[in-house]
């Protein structure tokens, strides 16, 4: 288990890859949460998503897939934005989402920033189709679309933030922030002096509990690099 469960009841397992960002949105929240699960690795360089088993569970064979247990019947759920607006709903204790509605649409957009707007335009299913299909340079690639949106992020995070992406309460934006920036690292650049607000959310990201649990190079797949 990665946590003390807050509720006895919670049965769940996080089928999910150690260096995926998705993933890691997962991770952060159920730890910020405080709600136990069962680590299942899924290893992506080996193929294990693309297998009959794992295309069960979430038929586009990708990560994260949360499964829970509905009406005494296991349920499974993909997409990382759904888990953890499920999670929200469903365990709304130290929440992720602020009260006002104009306030969580603000959340929600900068969530949707990363989610839709920049991670899929470099991760790694993108990149090997670019260089392997298209012939173009991945890391240009990569650094491009990082950069823009990035810029779009801080300009979008400015007016809002506070110790965190928005407000002084970690937030389903910082869930989305800190494994965007972890990414951002693995496949281009982040230069914090660029992206004042975002580096400082960062690291005030990092020096709470559930970070530690959540980061990448702590799950139980890790391979040292």
């Amino acid at each position: 288990m990665r946590q003390e469960a807050s509720e006895s009841h919670l049965r769940v397992r996080l089928f999910n890859y150690w260096r995926s960002s998705s993933s890691y949105r997962v991770r952060l929240a159920l730890a910020h949460k405080g709600l136990a699960y069962q680590y299942v690795p899924v290893n992506l360089l080996e193929g294990e998503q693309l297998q009959p088993a794992h295309r069960g569970r979430n038929p586009s064979g990708m990560v994260p897939v949360l499964e829970v247990e509905e009406g005494g019947e296991p349920r499974w759920l993909a997409q990382s934005v759904a888990i953890v607006e499920y999670l929200e709903e469903r365990y709304p204790q130290r929440p992720l989402l602020p009260a006002s509605p104009l306030a969580r649409a603000r959340v929600r957009a900068l969530v949707e920033a990363v989610n839709s707007g920049l991670q899929p335009l470099h991760n790694s299913a993108t990149l090997n189709h670019v260089k392997g299909v298209l012939h173009f340079e991945p890391k240009a690639w990569a650094e491009h679309f990082v950069q823009v949106g990035l810029t779009a992020l801080e300009a979008m995070a400015r007016p809002g933030a506070g110790r965190f992406l928005w407000g002084d309460d970690f937030s389903l934006a910082d869930c989305f922030l800190v494994p965007q920036l972890y990414a951002a690292r693995r496949f281009a650049s982040f230069d914090a002096q660029a992206f004042p607000t975002l580096a400082r959310v960062e690291l005030a990201c990092q020096a709470l509990p559930a970070f530690a649990l959540a980061r990448p190079e702590a799950q139980p797949d890790a391979v040292p690099t």
